[in-house]
């Protein structure tokens, strides 16, 4: 493979660096998650009818569909930052989330234009998943090149935290939106409008903060070497590699997604809460799940990444029937954040180190894109499809049937984690 110097930087400088890459992630995935939480307010502007679950079903379809272009993000930007460097990458990527959150800003609705809306709505969220599909492999790169091997776990961790506390800060908006600033009819009219105008600017605020990044890793320049960086040719030379990366992610995606995006449809359509009230429990949850990232990352860096895992796949498959079970039937809001606490402290098992495993697999010439594409592949057919599939068996009356299908998908995954090799002690990051 071509020879690959990783920058040592000072300290003060990896740490900045470090905090530069996490800050861009954050505000990509508050645009990304803030569909999601609106999508309650916004879906009957674009999906006219009298069934909610149908509005919702359609609007969801849409994420589905941003999610298919998470793979080929992760495909087009890791080639581009294997090639080019992963700074170029990670603004770019910024950059084109901005474009999508103005779009869907703007749009008028249904009333206005027509079937219009739909398709300009589908083409926006199309470029965000262009985006984000990009910004995951370049930023679980960057942030696990960045940091020392001894701490590389707790370090890649905040890969997590700032997708967390994207969501939150989404959630956060539309708790102000709802308490304090707008009335229901309001948020139902305009106010939506509101969390994708603030993730456009603040996407350009970053777009040009990470521009004085420092790279972390310089290729040999020699054209042989750089004819094999980023190539699908290249990757395919590590396919023991391509299928654990895919084989991890499955069962992981399903239950993050199932516990955190889709919870506050869930706590609305099938438990009874408020939609402020659903708000409020994801909100709470969150915080705490955000916090025990670095603490599950410092963990990894103790024990292994292998035993995480293995951990998050067996808990997994025996708690995630009886949570949803009983979070279906309860009313009452620390009962369920109590249950949807109990699941994503078992899902940190996978969230808080599936970036620095996935990165510690692949040579820094095709790191990038042996990161973001097969990942991307996999949370395109099995993340973003776990709304729209759990909100088909609602309404056909079998809700029940979702939450074996979540299971199924951690047991595929617990036998990929039981085969696999730690990357802790097999790394193919150099030391730094």
């Amino acid at each position: 493979m071509p020879n690959e110097t990783i920058v040592t930087p000072t300290t003060a400088r990896r740490v900045k660096s470090i905090i530069g890459g996490s800050l861009g992630n954050l505000v990509e995935w508050y645009d990304w998650y803030v569909y999601s939480a609106f999508s309650l307010y916004f879906s009957a502007a674009f999906f006219p009818s009298s069934n909610q679950v149908v509005q919702l079903l359609n609007t969801s379809g849409i994420f589905a569909v941003g999610f298919l272009m998470r793979p080929i993000g992760g495909w087009v930007m890791g080639t581009y930052a294997d090639r080019s460097g992963r700074k170029k990458a990670l603004t770019l990527s910024v950059m084109l989330m901005s474009v999508g959150s103005l779009l869907i800003a703007v749009i008028p609705g249904y009333k206005q234009i027509g079937i219009a809306a739909p398709v300009i709505l589908l083409l926006a969220r199309m470029i965000q998943g262009l985006s984000v599909g990009g910004e995951y492999g370049t930023s679980a790169t960057y942030l696990s090149e960045m940091a020392t091997k001894k701490h590389r776990g707790f370090y890649s961790s905040f890969q997590y935290v700032t997708l967390i506390m994207g969501q939150l800060i989404a959630l956060a908006v539309l708790v102000l939106l709802q308490r304090v600033f707008l009335t229901e009819q309001q948020l139902h009219t305009w106010g939506w409008r509101i969390p994708f105008g603030i993730g456009a600017v603040l996407a350009i605020t970053v777009m040009y903060l990470r521009r004085s990044l420092q790279e972390s890793v310089t290729l040999e320049k020699d054209e042989k070497a750089r004819s094999s960086r980023g190539t699908i040719k290249a990757l395919m030379a590590h396919p023991k590699a391509v299928l654990t990366v895919f084989g991890l992610t499955l069962g992981g995606t399903v239950a993050f997604y199932t516990f955190t995006t889709y919870m506050q449809k869930f706590l609305v359509i099938t438990s009874g809460f408020s939609k402020s009230a659903a708000t409020l429990i994801s909100a709470l949850t969150l915080v705490v799940f955000m916090l025990l990232q670095p603490l599950f990352g410092l963990l990894s860096d103790k024990i292994g990444r292998k035993p995480l895992l293995i951990a998050f796949g067996i808990l997994g498959s025996l708690a995630t029937v009886p949570i949803l079970m009983a979070l279906g039937h309860t009313k009452d809001v620390w009962t369920a954040f109590t249950l949807i606490m109990i699941a994503l402290i078992i899902v940190s098992g996978y969230t808080s180190i599936n970036a620095v495993v996935n990165a510690e697999l692949f040579p820094a010439n095709i790191r990038a894109l042996g990161v973001g594409f097969p990942y991307g592949v996999a949370v395109s057919i099995f993340g973003g499809t776990a709304e729209p599939l759990a909100l088909s068996f609602k309404s056909s009356g079998h809700q029940e049937w979702f939450y074996w299908y979540v299971t199924g998908c951690i047991l595929v995954s617990l036998i990929v984690y039981v085969v696999m090799r730690d990357t802790k002690k097999y790394s193919k990051i150099s030391p730094s």
